[in-house]
């Protein structure tokens, strides 16, 4: 039995008029006491809403009114009394170390949902996703590419098939279930030298690429076999899924779906799963180029090609290349090319 008093103001909840009076815990009931009021309420009836440091204390009734106490310091001693304490999340809120803490706790979760697990969620949904998806995806995305970033190719037709028909002979090399449906287009780009892989086995390869490299089958095939890693694994569905979870918690993390601001965890974490997708599309490649007995040293040409282009863009002799139109949106997350170019040497050369 609490039998301490405390003086607040009553409001019976038909006027805005507060009326003087003492409060009283006892039992499992609240006593209002003042001039013309005596009211007593079961405490499970009684909302106490969170304690803040600063502020006024009020409480609401469930049957309409309230009481406010305008010395917060007295109105929580007084309740501490009557063996009303704060929730765990309150005494947290009061504490700096407590709120400390909470971060530090929340970081660590979002750090373990980026790191593992959204991806191993992504790719739950990706396993039970039909194929079907994939192939409506890479239709819609081609059409969209064709309509704003593509011409028709100009390479000969001739030359098309024997392309077509080198990494069809690279690809029989492997076991048939661990080869997805593909088919390979070319296209003359807009945007530089580039080859990419949509979702649903969608190859798209520029002629700008055949070019830079010097039409050679050889390097054509191993940047096709990195592009039929991303096929493999479903790359592409498996970024969509993941950008939209990512979105999600950002807006949710944030408290704004709108803004550039709840976009930020999608863009920094895309980045990151991006370079994932790219070292697993890139072990993939080495593993079609090995069966196929070409060197993964080929892939190495690749890189040397961009790195030419580059230089003479900074000179200013390429215009497309000083507009960054080489960098293609194939390249433009991958891992740094100095730890690409070492992957595929070391794949070549593994004793040196």
């Amino acid at each position: 039995m609490h039998l301490a008093t405390l003086p607040a103001s009553y409001f019976d909840g038909t006027s805005a008029r507060a009326h003087a009076v003492t409060l009283q815990l006892q039992g499992d009931a609240l006593h209002i006491q003042g001039v013309g009021i005596d009211r007593s309420i079961a405490l499970r009836e009684v909302q106490w809403p969170e304690r803040t440091r600063h502020g006024l204390r009020i409480a609401h009734f469930a049957g309409g009114g309230s009481v406010r106490g305008d010395d917060a310091a007295a109105w929580d001693a007084w309740r501490r009394d009557g063996g009303h304490t704060d929730s765990l999340v309150v005494r947290l809120q009061q504490s700096w170390r407590g709120v400390l803490a909470s971060a530090l706790a929340l970081l660590a979760v979002v750090v373990v949902l980026q790191q593992w697990g959204i991806p191993w969620a992504a790719r739950a949904v990706v396993a039970a996703t039909p194929m079907r998806v994939d192939r409506s995806l890479g239709e819609t995305s081609l059409a969209a590419i064709d309509q704003h970033l593509m011409h028709p190719s100009e390479l000969p037709a001739a030359e098309q098939n024997r392309i077509r028909q080198a990494l069809t002979q690279a690809l029989r090399t492997l076991p048939s279930a661990a080869t997805p449906h593909w088919q390979l287009v070319f296209r003359r780009s807009r945007i530089g030298p580039n080859a990419f892989a949509l979702p649903g086995g969608t190859l798209v390869l520029t002629d700008e690429l055949v070019e830079l490299v010097g039409h050679d089958t050889q390097v054509i095939t191993a940047v096709l076999a990195h592009e039929m890693g991303h096929v493999r694994h479903r790359h592409g569905v498996r970024m969509l899924v993941q950008a939209t979870v990512l979105g999600g918690l950002g807006a949710v993390f944030l408290g704004d779906f709108n803004t550039l601001l709840a976009s930020v965890p999608v863009l920094l974490g895309q980045a990151s799963y991006s370079r994932e997708a790219e070292r697993e599309a890139d072990a993939e490649a080495v593993r079609i180029l090995r069966a196929a007995s070409i060197s993964p040293a080929v892939m190495v040409t690749l890189f040397d090609k961009l790195a030419e282009k580059a230089q003479r863009a900074t000179q200013g002799k390429d215009s497309a290349s000083q507009a960054g139109a080489w960098l293609g949106i194939a390249f433009a997350s991958h891992p740094t090319d100095a730890d690409r170019v070492r992957f595929f040497k070391e794949a070549a050369y593994p004793s040196r």
